[in-house]
């Protein structure tokens, strides 16, 4: 991996009870995300695409610009934190995909959305 460029991006998850109906099938959870830039250079966070996949290998694909209505740019050692939601038609899903950057000098590259798991509390031990 480039040096100059290392975003790190951690996630964590919450079953949003209160928008879910089981019996619709519909699971809703919410992910905060924080993205930060451990590289040498500012980017700018352009796009994003989301692969989520629940537990009958139905998948969803989610491509848009920015996050939540923001494109953040990130100095070396800043973050950036938001929190979105994704409903499912299964108790447990998982979620990963990529953010489409670009650094000051012009160079777009993508940092990896590493893997994580939706799951209904209590579903998976």
């Amino acid at each position: 991996m480039n040096m100059k460029h290392q975003i790190e991006i951690d996630a964590i998850t919450n079953y949003l009870e209160s928008q879910s109906v089981p019996e619709q099938d519909r699971y809703v959870f919410a992910y905060t995300i924080t993205i930060r830039n451990t590289g040498a250079i500012p980017a700018r966070l352009l796009a994003r695409h989301w692969v989520i996949t629940d537990a009958n290998g139905k998948v969803q694909e989610v491509r848009g610009e920015g996050v939540v209505g923001e494109k953040p740019h990130l100095s070396p050692g800043d973050s950036f934190r938001y929190t979105s939601a994704a409903m499912i038609e299964t108790p447990v899903g998982v979620m990963h995909g990529e953010y489409l950057l670009i650094n000051d000098e012009g160079e777009a590259f993508d940092a990896e959305i590493p893997s994580f798991t939706l799951a209904v509390p209590r579903v998976l031990h």
